[in-house]
């Protein structure tokens, strides 16, 4: 303890006697010192209340004179006075205070409590005509008068003191009180004519609903009809002053709707929204919405649920006008109500009368040109248009209001910058659903001419193939390729075409000119195409090898040689002079078989290629194609062989330049590499490996040496174990190794 470390327990045992939280709460309060309490002190005669009421006069007295301005010192006092029964003294003080500050509301509030408890109703009486007079403006005062005279039951003396309030104009909640007061007392006659006078002080929309609300409850219906149509006629029949009105509206709806005079509650909601524009009597329109879901019938309903949706576009198109989304919601509303129209048998006029209106929407929102000339801003605007040429040639039957529809847009577009052939192939395929041929491919030549595009020659071409114009088709293509001919996709198509009509020769022309192009965007798939033409169209292998020839010495990519080798050692159909001399067509097609030791060759040249190349994830690519091909067509012999090529997976070490740490890597190690740059470590990691594979086959075991571990990818993975082993395709590589193993063996 000396060196102020705490001090060693040894006995950890639990005591014998337990001491509870409830006993160390109960001793904690106990042992606290109690508050000082001023002592009681009891009055025996009046000489000793006489001096203790001079006492605490004398300290209020020193207070007040002190915080002459604290209405709380004052309000003590004459309290206390009070409490002593000293009334002429209570008053005198108030008075003194009201000398102070005649206008603090709460000094009166305490004064008429203090005349009120002791019972002096006519003091507080006066005290209250006093504060009104001196405060009319301070409703406090009013409402407690008034509490005062209606407790003590003199109504016509608080319809007096309300009188006297009114005439200052006070708030609504002051006249809502004189007319519950006149309810209360079943004077509904009086409270109509309060209700007038308010209205005659306050013309708002809700005072008028309140007073037609009262006069309908009191089964005075005539009158309440009377109270909406003088509130009507007050407010009048312009824009502005319908729409501060919209509220008198509702209510008189509403009203006519719960007596069940339906007629007059929509010709009432008719006549206020006829003169309401729509984006300023949503609530109006909601109401009478509702309305009609209620007591209409199916097409008010939805007239009425259409108009409702139209305020909302109307009203998102005026804050955006190029908000095409919402265009697009618009004019398939407008559309769906003509369909439904349609559906129902409306009129000739009415029909008339939706097709103005989706063509006015359709007008509006075309009108609404993108700004700047950025394709991006113009892609839904387009469809706007095209949208709108459907609609007159599909639903409307004007196909002169359609094509003019599509030369308008044509003529808008700057096709210098950009263009859409989604336009110009409908536009054209338009004609020719009129027996227009000729300007369809006029138009669809403009476009080629004024701005070439790929889709364009796509949907141009497409056309003339549906309509069998084979030799329109090649012309197209070979515009087609003047234009890009670097795309390899339509060589093919070209060729395809060909194939189709069985024109060979000029196939194989075509594929031919393509994949002499200097440069193509994917010339892999053109290649490839060019191959399968030969195999399955041709039958021709030699032709086929020397295409794979030219690919592997313009490529030499490991996949090409995967594909060559796989060519060789796989069967094709017979040459096409062979296929046409049989006369047999249901029966199976004759096929010419391929040899595997030229695939083997091909394989063999391939690894030996990627070899010089340094490419080693390509080359065990290769030799796991080399492998699956042995085990399909080859002998235990020559899967072997193929096995033992496999690389293994090594770690190498090597100095970062940057940072300058040891830095370990994965790389694919093979056999014939190790064997040419280290052949004497090779020798004794083979008589190494001999030896250990020896020791397995007596203590079975499995014979892998640690350290190495065998490449089943093509490529090494960096999350490998730290513990590498060596692949099995070893132990038969040593079993064919003329080294002897160390145990004589």
């Amino acid at each position: 303890m000396q060196d102020g470390r705490a001090p060693r327990i040894r006995n950890r045992a639990p005591a014998a006697i337990q001491i509870t939280a409830e006993q160390l709460l109960r001793e904690a309060q106990e042992r606290q010192e109690s508050t000082f309490r001023a002592p009681k002190q009891r009055v025996e005669d009046f000489e000793e209340l006489h001096e203790y009421r001079g006492r605490k006069r004398k300290e209020f007295e020193e207070r007040v004179r002190r915080t002459r301005g604290s209405i709380k010192e004052w309000t003590q006092y004459a309290n206390w006075e009070a409490s002593q029964n000293e009334f002429d003294r209570s008053r005198s003080i108030f008075e003194r205070a009201l000398d102070v500050d005649p206008r603090s509301v709460q000094l009166w509030l305490s004064y008429t409590e203090m005349e009120l408890k002791s019972r002096n109703v006519q003091h507080a009486r006066n005290l209250f005509d006093r504060a009104v007079t001196l405060l009319p403006r301070v409703d406090q005062l009013w409402y407690k008068y008034v509490y005062l005279e209606e407790l003590l039951q003199n109504v016509p003396g608080a319809r007096q003191v309300f009188e006297r309030w009114m005439q200052w104009e006070p708030d609504d909640k002051a006249w809502q009180a004189y007319i519950k007061m006149e309810e209360r007392y079943d004077e509904s006659d009086r409270a109509s004519v309060i209700y007038e006078r308010w209205i005659a002080v306050r013309p708002d929309p809700r005072v008028w609903v309140k007073w037609a609300k009262f006069e309908e409850e009191r089964g005075k219906l005539d009158k309440a009809r009377e109270v909406f149509q003088t509130a009507l006629q007050f407010f009048g029949d312009e824009e502005e002053q319908v729409e501060k009105a919209q509220a008198v509206f509702n209510a008189f709806a509403k009203m006519e709707t719960r007596l069940k005079e339906y007629e007059r509650a929509r010709v009432i909601y008719k006549f206020a929204l006829s003169r309401l524009p729509r984006s300023k009597s949503a609530n109006l329109y909601a109401a009478y919405t509702k309305f009609e879901k209620q007591h209409g019938t199916r097409s008010i309903v939805e007239s009425t649920v259409l108009g409702k949706r139209r305020i909302q576009y109307e009203d998102e198109v005026s804050q955006d006008g190029r908000n095409y989304d919402v265009w697009f919601d618009y004019v398939r509303l407008e559309e769906g109500a003509l369909r439904t129209l349609r559906e129902e048998g409306g009129t000739k006029e009415e029909e008339d009368a939706a097709m103005e209106r989706v063509r006015d929407v359709y007008e509006r929102a075309v009108a609404h040109v993108p700004p700047g000339q950025e394709k991006r801003h113009w892609r839904r605007y387009i469809f706007l248009w095209l949208e709108y040429a459907l609609f007159e040639e599909i639903e409307t039957k004007d196909y002169d209001r359609a094509r003019q529809v599509y030369r308008t847009v044509l003529n808008l577009v700057p096709h210098k910058q950009f263009t859409f052939a989604k336009l110009w192939i409908m536009a054209a395929r338009f004609e020719i659903r009129q027996l227009d041929l000729m300007a369809a491919r006029k138009m669809l030549g403009t476009a080629i001419g004024m701005c070439p595009k790929e889709s364009l020659f796509k949907g141009y071409i497409q056309l003339e193939m549906d309509l069998r114009e084979f030799d329109r088709v090649r012309t197209l293509y070979e515009k087609y390729l003047e234009y890009d001919p670097t795309n390899s996709a339509a060589w093919i198509k070209y060729a395809e075409l060909e194939t189709a009509l069985e024109d060979f020769t000029r196939a194989e022309a075509i594929f031919e000119l393509g994949v002499s192009q200097a440069s193509l965007s994917m010339p892999e798939i053109l290649w490839k195409a060019y191959i399968d033409f030969e195999v399955d169209e041709q039958g021709d292998r030699e032709k086929t090898r020397s295409l794979y020839e030219r690919l592997v010495v313009l490529s030499g990519h490991h996949k090409v040689w995967i594909s060559y080798a796989e060519f060789e050692g796989s069967s094709i159909p017979l040459p096409r002079a062979m296929r046409e001399e049989e006369e047999d067509e249901d029966a199976e097609p004759r096929v010419v078989a391929g040899d595997p030791e030229l695939a083997r060759q091909v394989f063999e040249r391939g690894y030996k290629d990627l070899k010089v190349k340094g490419l080693k994830a390509e080359r065990a690519a290769l030799l796991e194609s080399w492998k699956a091909f042995e085990q399909e067509r080859g002998s235990e012999s020559d899967v072997a062989k193929v096995e033992g090529m496999m690389p293994i997976i090594g770690r190498k070490q090597h100095v970062d330049k940057e940072t300058g740490q040891v830095v370990e890597d994965w790389e694919l190690v093979f056999a014939d590499d190790e064997r040419e740059a280290n052949p004497r470590s090779f020798k004794f990691l083979q008589m190494a490996h001999a030896w250990k594979h020896s020791q397995a086959k007596k203590s079975g075991g499995t014979g892998i040496l640690s350290g190495f571990t065998p490449a089943t990818t093509s490529v090494p993975e960096s999350t490998q174990n730290d513990d590498v082993r060596m692949e099995d395709r070893r132990e038969q590589d040593d079993s064919h190794s003329d080294v002897a193993s160390s145990d004589g063996e």
